[in-house]
């Protein structure tokens, strides 16, 4: 089942997060990696916040602790970020419009 991901990275800024998507090899509006249906990023007033959808949160929980952990480490975040799942009912993918 399809999960999407809110993950808060408090304290860290778009400089930090364009740093993470270098080291991962991902660039602005290229594909995701395996398992990734959709990622956005915004900044709040506390810091970074992504979501992300994902084929399974087991995919998802690999390409954490591969990725996400250790890179955002090495970029420099203040911390690990707060996570937040849920269910997907539904989602769509690019296409042609209807």
């Amino acid at each position: 089942m399809a999960v999407a991901v809110i993950l808060e990275f408090d304290g860290t800024t778009l400089e930090q997060y364009d740093e993470i998507n270098r080291l991962m090899g991902l660039t602005p509006g290229g594909p995701g990696p395996v398992g990734s249906i959709s990622h956005w990023a915004t900044m709040t007033d506390k810091g970074l916040q992504v979501t992300d959808v994902w084929e399974s949160r087991e995919q998802f929980d690999a390409f954490a602790q591969e990725k996400i952990m250790p890179l955002s480490r090495q970029a420099g975040f203040a911390g690990p970020p707060k996570l937040t799942f849920h269910d997907v009912h539904n989602y769509y993918t690019p296409g042609n419009g209807a």
